[in-house]
């Protein structure tokens, strides 16, 4: 995988890192360096930035010093938390309770991730949510669903690691699909009502998000109608979610 900064616009930069499963199988990964409309940045999640990529980000914001924080956002994307704060000492680090148990040692800023006050600091720049009736911190760290999302309305760009996911095409010729993660199943909160909230959720982010023009997904690149086979990113979104329905009646079944 190369690394690489991609311009989205209107003050959006995806980065492109290297990620090998099991040190072998190169699935990449993502940060994202926003400008907020005060002229300051924020970053979000942490990837170790090779020299090339540092001086690209000092470039564009002018200096280290005006990354003002970082916030991490999926629960189990750790990898590079360390060599973030070492590489941004004037921000502010965020992170999910996974984050801080994990390293204690670091310093962390008084709000979670995944807490809504937090949110609003970087409002109307940043909207955030997490998925309702999914656990974001299951005792499985296999299960991937979970996760903050985040939507940048200025550049119509969503940036979410894990909860949507880029499925290939099956064909030459045909286009790849969004999909909910493969492990929404076991990310269900074991109660009834959890199925209807993420159905309820997902439609409400189809909704809100709807001038969405490019999700960025970890694992996946930078998606686009075009690459998704579809004329908007929220039919896409929707019909990831329609996809996911007999997952949901299932669960329904189980804990009804």
């Amino acid at each position: 995988m190369r690394e690489r900064i991609i311009d989205c616009g209107n003050g959006f930069w995806n980065i492109r890192g290297s990620f090998k499963l099991g040190g072998l199988i190169e699935i990449g990964t993502q940060a994202s360096l926003v400008r907020l409309s005060d002229g300051r940045f924020v970053m979000l999640d942490s990837y170790t930035l090779s020299p090339d990529l540092l001086a690209e980000v000092d470039t564009i914001t002018g200096g280290r010093e005006n990354v003002v924080a970082v916030v991490n956002l999926h629960p189990f994307h750790t990898l590079h938390s360390e060599a973030m704060q070492r590489d941004f000492p004037d921000a502010t680090h965020y992170g999910t309770p996974r984050h801080v148990r994990l390293f204690p040692k670091l310093k962390w800023g008084n709000l979670t991730a995944n807490d809504p006050a937090l949110w609003a600091t970087f409002a109307p720049d940043l909207e955030f949510t997490t998925p309702d009736g999914v656990e974001l911190i299951p005792a499985n760290e296999k299960i991937h669903c979970g996760s903050v999302l985040a939507y940048h309305p200025a550049s119509g760009t969503i940036h979410v690691d894990d909860t949507f996911n880029y499925r290939p095409p099956r064909s030459e010729g045909k286009s790849g699909k969004l999909g909910v993660h493969p492990t929404l199943s076991m990310a269900l909160e074991k109660r009834a009502g959890a199925a209807s909230a993420f159905r309820d959720w997902g439609a409400g982010i189809v909704t809100r998000w709807n001038g969405a023009e490019r999700l960025c997904a970890a694992h996946s690149g930078v998606l686009t109608p075009k690459r998704l086979g579809t004329t908007n990113l929220s039919d896409a979104m929707r019909d990831a979610l329609a996809g996911a329905e007999k997952k949901l009646a299932r669960h329904e079944r189980k804990h009804s």
